[in-house]
């Protein structure tokens, strides 16, 4: 299993902005083959070093997080989240 964590610090941090990207990103909830599983959270503690959400994902392989990778509805929620985000970071691992 592939778990693919991205966190989002957003241009706009009202919490109007923050769930609007917040639903873009659960809008690919069951619409993706290769994605097993979506989590989204939003930050509760916002300290100095805290980014607005955190994606998590999962996948059975890396050839399955490549697919999605490229799939036009990810494409899409991708370009949308670059667009409203100030900085975003990601980490891929194997998990069980």
């Amino acid at each position: 299993m592939i778990t693919h964590i991205v966190l989002f610090k957003l241009k706009d941090e009202s919490a109007e902005s923050i769930e609007k990207a917040k639903n873009t990103l659960m809008d690919m909830d069951g619409k993706i083959p290769e994605l097993k599983n979506i989590e989204v959270g939003i930050d509760i503690t916002h300290s100095d070093r805290s980014y607005n959400l955190a994606l998590m994902t999962k996948f059975d392989s890396l050839e399955s997080l490549e697919a999605y990778q490229i799939n036009p509805l990810h494409v899409g929620v991708s370009k949308y989240m670059v667009s409203v985000s100030a900085s975003i970071v990601a980490v891929d691992f194997e998990s069980s």
